[in-house]
């Protein structure tokens, strides 16, 4: 017999007992356990089944941390949501002074997710910045829109700034300002343009210094005789058919100028030959002598008595 030598061999050793789970990892594998027993019922019973609704998210955590407080495990809730006034147990929003769940935090208009977004606050409620804007903001007299930042009240109104403009021509106002009717802005040159009272004589605007006289207002400057645009020195005037006069292009107008003198005829008047004279201007060309009418003889358009009119002409 021949001894083989051979290396020792191993002594098989017992295996090492598992560790006792933990109280969490155990809810886990209950937790499981249960969602594994409704699928098992679900798919025995069919298309047709009628099973009731799988209970919520938040009803689920609810009992999830009954069963935890059961064994002993408190789980402290991140606040309460203002919305759905439910335990907040994940991602907590905190805005206004309140806590939210971020999902539950939206718009008071349009309901829409306000979180990581700018939003506005009214009366402790908030909102989006379109819904804010025209639900709150002041509102354009122009464009009735709604005025997001720089506003311009004039008029008893709020106006957008490039809203603000001349009502006719639509010019920007500049150093002279506006000047309103009837609620509306109009820049200087048109509002005077359009409503202030015209000149009668050049037909311009009067602005400043102006006289009132045969129903209008004038210039004094342009209130002179229609005929020689000559002032009224004494300030007296003639007026026909609207227009001022001075006294001898009135009474030249009107035909009442002396023949002989050649000035306006006011007093007693003698007409001879489509012609006026004062009595003491309607005398013979040659003799200088006072005619009376019908003892006047006329050549060359000039009066002559009648000795005078034979001597020199007959």
């Amino acid at each position: 017999l021949s001894a083989v030598p051979s290396s020792p061999t191993p002594v098989p050793q017992p295996p090492l007992p598992s560790p006792p789970p933990t109280a969490a990892a155990q809810q886990l594998d209950e937790l499981l356990a249960d969602l594994c027993h409704m699928q098992s019922k679900l798919a025995a019973g069919g298309q047709g089944a009628r099973v009731a609704a799988v209970p919520s998210l938040d009803n689920m955590l609810g009992s999830l941390t009954r069963d935890l407080q059961e064994l002993g495990i408190t789980a402290t809730p991140a606040g309460v949501c203002s919305a759905c006034h439910k335990p907040i147990a994940g991602k907590v929003l905190t805005a206004l002074g309140k806590t939210w769940h971020p999902e539950h935090f939206t718009c008071t208009c349009c309901r829409q997710e306000l979180g990581g977004r700018p939003f506005f606050e009214w009366s402790g409620q908030a909102y989006c910045e379109e819904d804010y804007h025209q639900a709150f903001s002041p509102r354009c007299a122009y464009c009735a829109g709604p005025i997001r930042e720089k506003v311009l009240t004039a008029l008893d109104k709020t106006w957008h700034p490039e809203h603000f403009f001349c009502a006719h021509c639509g010019k920007v106002f500049g150093d002279d300002g506006f000047h309103e009717r009837s609620g509306k802005p109009y820049c200087r040159q048109d509002f005077l343009a359009m409503f202030a009272p015209k000149c009668q004589g050049c037909e311009h605007p009067v602005t400043d210094n102006y006289l009132s006289a045969l129903q209008g207002v004038w210039h004094p400057e342009c209130f002179v005789c229609a005929e020689c645009l000559c002032g009224f020195a004494g300030g007296s005037f003639f007026e026909l058919e609207g227009r001022p006069y001075c006294e001898l292009h009135f009474h030249q107008r009107q035909g009442s100028i002396c023949h002989g003198c050649g000035h306006p005829v006011t007093g007693r008047c003698i007409t001879a030959a489509e012609r006026k004279y004062h009595p003491e201007h309607f005398i013979c060309t040659y003799c200088l002598g006072q005619l009376q009418k019908g003892t006047f003889r006329e050549h060359g358009d000039k009066m002559y008595c009648q000795a005078c009119h034979k001597k020199l002409f007959l």
